[in-house]
């Protein structure tokens, strides 16, 4: 630590020695700097503001219907990506700023110096945006903004119209394109099925459904043929057993003979006559009206029960096949379960050679089936494409007559181009102090090289390191009043000139400031 307190010290007393030079060289940067300020030129600015209103009672009256792109991005966007080369040299011919015999070089310097002084701000979220531009010409700045004001006008309301027209385009090219894409895949699979003809039923070419649907109404098919003929067979046997039991009938009048038609008109007629006994006397002409009908289909029962027996009499061998009513009506359940089994069997055969035919097509379902489902998949694929792309249509078109009809953002000029009276640049009262540091700066900057170029040894210590010699002896300097005051004189110049030196420039501030302040 002791080492480096001596090292600045003795730097610190190099640079003293020299600073009537340090003092020279800060007045001559301090000079140089000040005629640099001042020989600035004046730069004046013009500036325009510009509202963009993008609340439309369109806008939500319109939503769903059309496309509302966010106008406020795309004057955002638009604000930052208006000042480009085209947009540089199109308002270069607006503005004339172009003179006769201009070189290229000087063309491209003209446009490089606008893509540095043009700007388009934005205060934020309420869409105002200010364009300025400095020149050294207040006229040139003045009609360079009036120019840019506008093509961004221009810009913003030209931009939704052409991306309008740009996707309208698109689509009607791709639904084009679909439409040829649909109309393949329609005749693809209406080949397909054409082809296939025999193996489409009403559920499609689902033949294991269309199969196990089959074996099911085969299964019910046959369990109504079995049960079929089962009943068949119990009919058979019924009437077997009737006829034995009728031949070893001992005589024709055990047979059990009857008339059901007669009998079941008599119990008719004698439950009507108890229901009239209870409500009438037995004198009553409805009573001896329903009496007498049961007396007359008595006698007519014993008559037909006569005529049996004679019949059967008459016909020993045969005593019960035509007469006794029971084994006739046998006789015509057998005759009707024949007919049902006949009828069952046909349609069982007829499904066992549906049944076969489907487990032959069920060998290539698989295939067709998954032919089938991928030309189904491109042909829904297509048609929802062409469905979507025809609705986008409509919606491009509403929303290109919407931005015909009505402007979704409405640019608003809320201040006029005009140029600043006072230079806006360059601000000299702020360059000076600036100037003034740098000359100072200068200043100890030559003080400290000098030091260091021609150094100078204050101690004995500081010489003995730097030669690694012996030291003898030290001389020391007896300062007298007149080196002391030569000394104080010294130090009072020096003091004197960097005071004038901040004096003067704090002089020029203030008279720079009042100046810009008339």
């Amino acid at each position: 630590m002791h080492d480096l307190l001596n090292q600045i010290s003795t730097t610190l007393r190099g640079m003293w020695k020299y600073r009537r030079l340090g003092v020279l060289i800060a007045w001559i940067v301090a000079a140089v700097g000040a005629a640099g300020v001042l020989m600035i030129p004046d730069r004046y600015e013009a500036t325009s503001r510009v509202y963009v209103d993008t609340q439309s009672i369109l806008r939500p009256l319109m939503t769903g219907l059309a496309i509302q792109p966010d106008v406020e991005q795309q004057v955002a966007m638009l604000s930052r990506t208006l000042i480009n080369r085209p947009t540089v040299e199109k308002l270069m011919q607006m503005a004339q700023l172009e003179t006769a015999g201009q070189t290229k070089a000087q063309r491209d310097a003209l446009v490089d110096n606008l893509f540095k002084s043009l700007a388009i701000r934005s205060t934020g979220r309420d869409n105002l945006y200010t364009l300025s531009y400095r020149d050294e010409n207040p006229e040139r700045s003045l009609q360079v903004v009036k120019s840019l004001l506008t093509i961004f006008v221009e810009s913003g309301k030209g931009a939704a119209g052409t991306d309008s027209d740009n996707a309208r385009k698109f689509i009607e090219e791709q639904i084009k394109n679909y439409e040829n894409k649909l109309s393949e895949a329609e005749s693809r699979l209406k080949d397909f099925r054409l082809r296939n003809l025999e193996m489409q039923g009403q559920g499609g070419l689902d033949v294991a459904g269309r199969m196990a649907e089959m074996l099911s109404t085969l299964s019910q098919a046959r369990l109504e043929l079995r049960e079929a003929e089962s009943a068949r067979e119990a009919a058979r046997k019924q009437l077997e057993q009737a006829r034995s039991m009728a031949r070893t009938a001992p005589d024709t009048s055990s047979l059990n003979l009857a008339t059901p038609d007669l009998d079941s008109r008599i119990d008719a007629l004698k439950r009507s006559l108890d229901a009239l006994l209870q409500r009438f006397t037995d004198q009553h002409p409805d009573v001896l009206n329903t009496r007498r009908l049961i007396k007359e289909l008595e006698d007519q029962k014993r008559r037909e029960i006569a005529e049996m027996r004679r019949a059967a009499a008459a016909s020993p061998a045969s005593p019960v096949v035509e007469n006794n009513p029971a084994i006739v009506e046998i006789t015509r359940t057998l005759a009707s379960a024949e007919v049902q089994v006949a009828s069952l069997r046909a349609r069982v055969g007829e499904y066992e050679g549906r049944s076969a035919r489907l487990r032959e097509q069920l060998k290539v379902a698989p295939q067709m089936e998954a032919e089938l489902a991928q030309l189904n998949r491109d042909y829904e694929i297509h048609r929802k494409n062409y469905q979507d792309l025809v609705s986008r249509r409509e919606t491009v078109l509403m929303s290109g007559e919407l931005e015909s009809t009505s402007n979704l953002a409405d640019f608003r000029v809320v201040e006029p181009p005009q140029v600043s009276r006072r230079p806006v640049a360059p601000n000299r009262a702020l360059l000076l102090p600036v100037a003034l540091l740098a000359a100072l700066a200068a200043g100890v900057g030559v003080t400290f090289l000098v030091s260091q170029l021609r150094p100078v040894f204050f101690d004995a210590s500081a010489l003995r390191g730097a030669t690694e010699l012996p030291l003898l002896g030290v001389v020391t300097l007896v300062k007298n009043d007149a080196m002391r005051r030569r000394e104080s004189r010294s130090l009072r110049r020096f003091l004197l000139a960097i005071m004038a030196l901040v004096v003067l420039f704090l002089i020029g501030m203030v008279t720079l400031s009042y100046r810009s302040s008339l």
